[in-house]
This record gives C-alpha cells, sequence and structure tokens, in this order.
C-alpha cells in the first residue's frame, strides 16, 4: 500500500491545529505549495519536505511509518524492515521510484538510533537540492560508489568507505554510476 503524501500532510497538519498557510510559514515555504501537495497536484521535493515536517515537527519515519502493530522486539528479519522509499512515496514514476529505497530497523520513535538498509540505484539522488536535519549520522558503504554532498565538499565513497558527519551541515547523496549502492547507516537522534 502507497503512502498519500498529501492526505497524510492534511492530516498531521490538522493533528497540530495548524492552517495551510500558518504551516507554509513556519516552513519557509509557499501556502500554495501546501496546497497543491495536499490536493496531490505536486509532489515535494525530499527538501521541501522535510521543511514542512520540521515545522510540525515531525521525522521522516514517523511521516512514513505505517500504523502496524505496536509489538516491541529486538529481532527484525529482511521481511519486517519498514521501507521509506521517499520516490514511491512522492508518487514519482514507477522507474523513478525504484530507484531508491530506505529500509527502517523498528520503529525509529521509540529509540534514540535510526537504523537503515539504504539501496541507491543507477541515477537515484536525494534531490537536487542539499537538505539538513538535526542530530548525526554515520554510514558504510557495503556495495557499489556513492557521491556524498556535504556544505560544499563532495567525495565519492566506494565498498568499505565510511562517513559521519553532523546532519545539520547541507548534504546529498547521489548515485551517478553504472552499479547499484548499498549503505548501512544509522542517525541519532532519529530525524530522518
Amino acid at each position: 500500500m502507497e503512502l498519500d503524501v498529501g492526505r497524510r500532510l492534511k492530516s498531521v497538519r490538522n493533528a497540530t491545529g495548524l492552517s495551510q498557510r500558518q504551516l507554509a510559514r513556519q516552513a519557509g515555504v509557499t501556502n500554495g505549495l501546501i496546497s497543491m501537495i495536499e490536493q496531490g497536484r505536486s509532489s515535494p521535493s525530499i527538501a521541501s519536505l522535510k521543511r514542512i515536517l520540521d515545522a510540525v515537527p515531525m521525522t521522516f519515519s514517523e511521516f512514513f511509518a505505517d500504523d502496524g502493530p505496536d509489538v516491541e522486539t529486538f529481532v527484525h528479519r529482511s521481511d519486517e524492515l519498514r521501507e521509506i522509499n521517499l520516490g514511491a512515496a512522492l508518487d514519482l514514476s514507477e522507474e523513478a521510484a525504484d530507484l531508491l529505497s530506505l529500509r527502517q530497523v523498528g520503529n525509529a520513535s521509540r529509540h534514540t538510533i535510526q537504523m537503515l538498509h539504504e539501496v541507491y540505484s543507477p541515477g537515484a539522488d536525494t534531490g537536487p537540492e542539499l537538505y539538513t536535519h538535526k542530530g548525526e549520522e554515520a554510514g558504510i558503504v557495503i556495495e557499489g560508489q556513492i557521491a556524498l554532498t556535504v556544505a560544499s565538499r563532495t567525495e565519492v565513497l566506494g565498498p568499505g568507505d565510511a562517513y559521519i558527519f553532523e546532519s545539520s551541515k547541507p548534504h546529498r547523496f547521489h548515485n551517478s554510476f553504472t552499479e547499484r549502492c548499498v549503505i548501512i547507516s544509522a542517525c541519532t537522534p532519529p530525524s530522518f
């Protein structure tokens, strides 16, 4: 089941008691953008959606979380990882949606760390705009290559290479290579 981003955003906005205009002002985006997203007539960039969710405040993992059973466990099988596929959730074409997959271990709202299994197919990108969020993140490239931009510096990482940085610095991941890239990452506190 795909998430209806517009319906979910409207529900979150109403739950916080904000008008479209108030949310837009707090997020630093236009009222028209909020309206278009809620009507399903526009898909926000990752950076725009992040600004909107920061104004609520809410993390990506909370926004895209399913309402599955509230069971506490310490083991999460591969097929139980929660998909936070931003491409699919943002109503992109099927081809574009398949380029980026973020699978979360457990329910990040119950922990002080968020762990992800990330897969970037060739051409996958977190968006042309660099984004920020609170906390720190770290990861290890397991397979393939990824271009990571933090602030104004871009580095290419390959298998075994790792990164760690303050997530408040603008950043972006982009796979401009011919093979998929797999990363195991963590963010603390859970804010992505």
